[in-house]
């Protein structure tokens, strides 16, 4: 009788044991938002974050939204209505839904915000435990948010290397955009200089120069008439990847403009969810 006595109480002692080292399940937490949380010292770093119920550290993916509005307006409530389609397709993913320094006048001129971008991905890497989300975290842009999504994804890998990034319709090569295209005087004010007098910071601007084999899986969305991005910039960014070997994907509508609505946005989405669900473990 003491010896089964015995065998008990050790086996109790190794079930405790063992219990102790189980993560407690977060299955009770709540989904939350916060708005405008800031994450820097301007009032223009900001976001809003969106965190879904029984996230955990281990899986929860983070999806970093980017608003465009050619560098020098815009808002991060321009992209409520994307909030909702990720919400649905993507129901067990944060969201964190950012503003940045927009270049107005003299002020804020490029690359304040590729840096704002880098600041508010490093906050977030500082809140994981926090926020309770993992270190699986992706970029999503549209136009200048694009841009600046794909600055991010190719550019950086530190604190976080972004698992994947989502391009609508972004610029990638600024000096051919600056060569080719109506935005030449936009260009000019944003980024205060030009590709003649400071090659340096369009070379230092370009997506496309950055691209590695170690770069992120890459989507990209492209209507055939924009009037803002030339195709030819996604078209080349497909090359590149295709040429170095990056998992990617190229979307390319022949009849749509500078962004699309109904059917068409929900099939871009749709294709997005599926990409993400593929590439992002």
């Amino acid at each position: 009788m003491i010896r089964y006595f015995v065998i008990f109480l050790i086996s109790a002692q190794i079930l405790s044991a063992c219990e102790s080292k189980i993560e407690p399940s977060n299955s009770s937490l709540a989904a939350e938002s916060f708005s405008n949380v800031a994450y820097g010292n301007d009032a223009q770093q900001k976001m809003d974050i969106y965190l879904p119920a029984g996230r955990s550290s281990t899986t929860t993916k983070a999806m970093v939204m980017i608003h465009g509005g050619a560098w020098s307006s815009g808002d991060k409530a321009d992209f409520n209505e994307y909030v909702d389609s990720v919400k649905k397709r993507l129901p067990d993913y944060a969201i964190f839904n950012i503003n940045y320094r927009l270049a107005i006048g003299s002020a804020n001129l490029f690359p304040a915000q590729e840096n704002d971008v880098k600041l508010a991905v490093e906050f977030i890497a500082g809140k994981l435990n926090n926020y309770t989300i993992s270190q699986k975290i992706v970029l999503l842009g549209a136009s200048a948010g694009a841009h600046l999504a794909l600055l991010q994804a190719y550019k950086q890998t530190s604190p976080i290397k972004p698992k994947a990034v989502i391009d609508f319709f972004g610029p990638t090569d600024m000096t051919q955009l600056y060569n080719s295209s109506s935005s030449t005087f936009l260009l000019s004010l944003i980024v205060g200089a030009t590709p003649a007098n400071n090659p340096d910071l369009y070379y230092q601007s370009s997506p496309i120069n950055f691209v590695t084999q170690q770069s992120p899986p890459t989507i990209i969305l492209q209507g055939g008439v924009d009037p803002l991005v030339p195709p030819s910039q996604s078209q080349a960014l497909n090359e590149k990847l295709q040429t170095v070997g990056v998992i990617h994907q190229y979307v390319f509508y022949p009849a749509e403009g500078h962004g699309w609505f109904g059917a068409k946005l929900a099939d871009s989405f749709d294709k997005l969810q599926t990409f993400l669900r593929d590439n992002v473990n």
